[in-house]
């Protein structure tokens, strides 16, 4: 479990965090958004103590992180996968991180494994593509099989199939009671693979929910219907609250009733339906929505 509490972060007169409070839970994986600027990355280094807090605190399992006598069989960190030296192999890397916490050989291999950088262990880092630096800096974050995993973007630079096997690993790892903490720009991949999501805007918290509440509580459903009696539809179901346009004839666009509501009217007055489709908000719906008000470094819109 993570726990901040009043966490706050300034550089000379800016403020990167703001007096945050949040509870990352175990056996769940928590996504960490926001948009750039927003204090993810400061908020993060604190956890693993590379930025002192200016106020507030902020734990992993009751501990700091500075205080932890063997911190890589606590926590597993991914925030900048080009922290390595270049000169070093691989295989060499994890062993000289392993060597510090007495962490076997084997284990370094059953990691190089895990990851999928076996045919490159004994390459230089240096060398490496932007994807296989990625699982390298996965795999030392799996060296001391934490409790706890905190990601910053570990799907950048991976193929399609490094995507899916990050989802399925962190998902995996919050199955076995796990704390996982993982951040990403990725809307699609994160509905994916988040249970819970908190997010970020200027330093403060603008939500910490579940992610299918978010999502309910910053998007709207749409329903698409068709029918050759649409004008008789329009009389039955609208109402406050609820928007209808007409997108062609016999077409409507409705917001604010469901498609099951839609359809039973229908039914009860013999009107028939040729189309009756709902869709409902995406998690980049609900992110933007909810950040419009926090982007930092804004771009100009393509007419």
């Amino acid at each position: 479990m993570i726990t901040a509490e009043g966490l706050t972060k300034r550089f000379g007169a800016k403020t990167a965090v703001d007096d945050i409070s949040f509870t990352v839970q175990p056996g769940k994986v928590t996504g960490f958004l926001g948009p750039n600027g927003a204090g993810k990355s400061t908020t993060m280094r604190m956890i693993v103590g590379l930025d002192r807090p200016t106020a507030g605190m902020v734990s992993v399992n009751g501990a700091r992180y500075v205080s932890m006598r063997a911190p890589l069989r606590e926590v597993g960190v991914l925030l900048d996968a080009k922290a390595v030296h270049t000169g070093r192999t691989a295989r060499s890397h994890l062993r000289a991180m392993a060597a510090t916490h007495g962490i076997s050989n084997t284990r370094v291999d059953e990691v190089i494994e895990i990851a999928g950088i076996g045919s490159v262990a004994r390459k230089r880092a240096g060398k490496f593509s932007l994807g296989m630096g990625q699982r390298l800096g996965i795999a030392a974050a799996l060296l001391g099989d934490p409790h706890t995993l905190i990601l910053d973007e570990p799907v950048n630079g991976l193929d399609p199939e490094g995507v899916r096997w990050v989802r399925q690993f962190v998902r995996h790892a919050a199955s076995e009671g796990r704390t996982v903490l993982l951040s990403s720009h990725l809307m699609s991949e994160m509905s994916q693979t988040a249970d819970h999501v908190i997010v970020l805007g200027r330093g403060a918290v603008l939500a910490d929910a579940a992610l299918d509440d978010l999502v309910r509580s910053w998007t709207s459903t749409t329903v698409r219907v068709a029918s050759p009696r649409a004008a008789d539809l329009v009389a039955l179901i609208g109402g406050p609250g609820i928007e209808i346009a007409a997108t062609a004839p016999s077409r409507l666009q409705v917001t604010g009733v469901t498609a099951a509501r839609i359809g039973d009217t229908a039914a009860a007055h013999g009107i028939p339906i040729h189309e009756l489709t709902q869709t409902t908000g995406s998690l980049e719906d609900a992110y933007l929505a909810l950040t419009e008000g926090s982007v930092e470094y804004k771009t100009k819109e393509i007419a």
